[in-house]
């Protein structure tokens, strides 16, 4: 076992110990988010308030212990610890999962939603529904979604305006199929490479640059590197609100309804959070003398439709990006 899996799961058991204690002098049963974001992150921001509204909606009898900012590992690493039970709830892009759901590579194609509003009806609709649960028969049962905005490339030496300004160019991408085959389509050479160590790749020129939404690219002070952001808003990959099988299975009828209830609510705020984020994000990486560019997005479209032809001979995807494409 690794040194930093050996910490993280040493302070799981401590924790678990300490919290079985307790609810074995009272009624009190706590569940355990953890998760790599910042504590300023709007989505960070919403756990706090599922938080609060569990607390409220229980009376107390079922609580929300969060831990952020990576305490117990990146997404990966709070992936396993739900799936083995040792952690209750975890966030992790949508991206991440397509490695144990592959119908989650439609998030990932290019230009797959028409604009906000299209994208939050398929997020709450059966389509949406259905997609959360596919990930049960790996311990892994959706909550909701998260908006995690649009992603769009950010670079060191010059903005991204046309497709051709990405040939030869090292992006970092998420570790997903379908981001690779994306950057590869637009003439860049993609690189994958973890979140926590993306900042120093871009200072030390491993990368040339990377995609994210603008939240992420400010929260994460990768605007301190690359001064250059070009909203094409390729793809919008959601986050997704994880609980662990076994921790979902022990739960009563009426402490899963408080769950729910609260995500819901959670979800509604995470929505208003990330608008004003947004905002707020643009509007300080500007200060910061970032320039930001607004290209047009089509032939970045056109560049990368071939990759709906890596979905020729599946049917369930075929349909399922038809459902999505046709959703009002």
């Amino acid at each position: 076992m690794r040194k930093s899996h050996f910490f993280q799961y040493l302070i799981i058991a401590i924790t678990t110990l300490f919290f079985l204690g307790c609810q074995s002098k009272s009624t009190i049963k706590t569940i355990r988010l953890g998760h790599a974001l910042d504590t300023q992150h709007p989505v960070h921001k919403a756990m706090v308030i599922l938080g609060e509204e569990l607390k409220k909606q229980s009376q107390g009898k079922l609580q929300l212990n969060i831990y952020p900012s990576g305490q117990l590992g990146g997404e990966r690493e709070c992936l396993e610890l739900l799936q083995i039970g040792s952690l209750d709830i975890t966030k992790v892009s949508a991206a991440v999962l397509e490695n144990f759901i592959p119908e989650y590579k439609v998030f990932s194609v290019p230009y797959m939603f028409r604009d906000k509003a299209h994208t939050f009806s398929v997020f709450d609709s059966e389509i949406g529904e259905s997609l959360l649960l596919k990930g049960e028969k790996f311990r892994l049962r959706g909550l909701t979604f998260y908006d995690a905005g649009s992603r769009s490339f950010y670079m060191k030496e010059a903005p991204i305006k046309s497709p051709a300004d990405l040939k030869g160019k090292k992006i970092r991408v998420q570790k997903s199929n379908m981001a690779v085959a994306m950057v590869n389509d637009l003439g860049g050479s993609p690189t994958p490479i973890s979140w926590g160590e993306l900042y120093t790749a871009l200072q030390q020129g491993v990368v040339d640059g990377a995609e994210n939404n603008p939240p992420s690219f400010y929260t994460s002070k990768h605007y301190e590197v690359c001064k250059f952001y070009s909203l094409d808003e390729h793809t919008a990959v959601p986050d997704v609100l994880l609980i662990g099988t076994d921790t979902w299975s022990r739960l009563n009828d009426k402490e899963k309804q408080w769950l729910k209830s609260a995500v819901k609510v959670s979800t509604n705020a995470q929505r208003k959070l990330w608008a004003a984020s947004e905002k707020e994000s643009i509007a300080a990486v500007k200060a910061a003398g970032v320039q930001v560019v607004y290209p047009e997005k089509k032939p970045f479209e056109e560049q990368t439709k071939g990759i709906l032809e890596m979905f020729n001979g599946n049917k369930e995807m075929k349909t399922l990006i038809s459902s999505i494409k046709n959703k009002q």
